[in-house]
């Protein structure tokens, strides 16, 4: 079958490599044999690719794949052949607490992802995919679905009437935006592009933000909310945006630290933090047991993932080169096979 594989230099896109490799073995006890249809990319798959994460030379990168049941193993009840599913970011943290052993199991990290056309692994890493969804549109829900989800409803309890601040148009901030406006909330969105705010405007966003002309974003969030401040924040930028969003949200508020985009350290406003009781709760996607929830959320609520982009996966460096021209709005899709 067909795969991608980091070369040896995985610290540059044009060391991909598109080869042959073994086919998947037969499942054996509780295992399922899965079609791998779709992928979608996320920044965590792009450090992959460029070196920022150490992984191995040859590995299989992606850690979202969707596809179709082709064989299930003995003991395995929960799928049938021809299923639809997408996979788990976390194929052993099933529910509860974070585990421990961090990325160590991660699929296009800790080991093999799916840039292939066919894997064999533990039913407990694929859940069912939502009922009349493109193979495509539920790749996209592994990790930026699941971040989403558990940013507002686990680790924080997002309430109608709560007011949400969104950074960016990437996929953790649309799916928060969406899954926000689902549940009653006000959303503000910021973006330095007049024409993305327009685009998450039609997606039902209250309030917008142009961060390149306003960079003081976060009293300017606290002035929309008549001084209040946001109840929480999906916190994309990491060290170069936590103090504006601190600044934006409201005392006793909620930050969902989830992403290091603007800056992987730096100094933090400790009195802010305490003065104004601040929760930030660092965040790397979540449970398989938050992916079932997150499922039936979008099924009850008839949310479709926004995917601006597609390409095949023999085009995955181009895709790498589009997501970090920031080119796109939402998820970017892989087809596969």
């Amino acid at each position: 079958m067909k795969a991608i594989r980091t070369g040896a230099t995985p610290s540059t896109l044009e060391a991909l490599e598109y080869v042959d490799i073994d086919d998947a073995k037969a499942p054996g006890p509780g295992e399922i044999m899965v079609a791998l249809k779709a992928s979608s990319l996320n920044y965590h798959d792009y450090a992959v690719v460029r070196g920022m994460i150490p992984t191995p030379q040859g590995r299989i990168p992606m850690s979202d794949g969707a596809g179709e049941v082709t064989a299930v193993g003995d003991g395995v009840t929960e799928f049938s052949v021809g299923d639809s599913v997408v996979s788990t970011f976390f194929p052993e943290w099933l529910d509860g607490a974070p585990l421990s052993s961090a990325f160590t199991g991660v699929p296009g990290d800790g080991i093999d992802g799916y840039a292939r056309e066919h894997v064999t692994a533990s039913a407990a890493s694929f859940t069912r995919a939502p009922t009349g969804f493109s193979h495509a549109e539920a790749a996209t829900l592994t990790c930026a679905g699941v971040t989403a989800w558990r940013a507002l409803f686990v680790d924080y309890s997002l309430k109608p009437g709560d007011t949400v601040l969104v950074q960016g148009t990437g996929g953790v901030s649309i799916f928060a935006l969406q899954l926000a406006k689902a549940a009653g909330a006000t959303v503000i969105a910021t973006s330095s592009s007049d024409a993305k705010l327009e685009r998450v405007k039609e997606l039902g966003a209250d309030h917008l933000i142009n961060y390149k002309e306003v960079e003081a974003w976060g009293p300017k969030a606290l002035e929309l909310t008549g001084g209040r401040g946001v109840d929480c924040v999906v916190e994309i930028g990491g060290a170069g945006t936590l103090d504006q969003s601190m600044l934006a949200t409201r005392v006793g508020g909620h930050v969902a630290l989830l992403g290091v985009l603007a800056g992987m350290a730096g100094p933090v406003q400790t009195a802010l933090l305490f003065s104004k009781n601040l929760k930030v709760q660092g965040l790397t996607v979540g449970s398989r047991a938050m992916q079932l929830d997150l499922i039936a959320a979008i099924e009850a609520n008839g949310i479709r993932p926004v995917i601006s982009d597609s390409f095949a996966m023999q085009e995955l460096a181009d895709a790498f080169r589009h997501q970090e021209a920031n080119k796109h709005f939402g998820k970017i899709a892989v087809e596969i096979g």
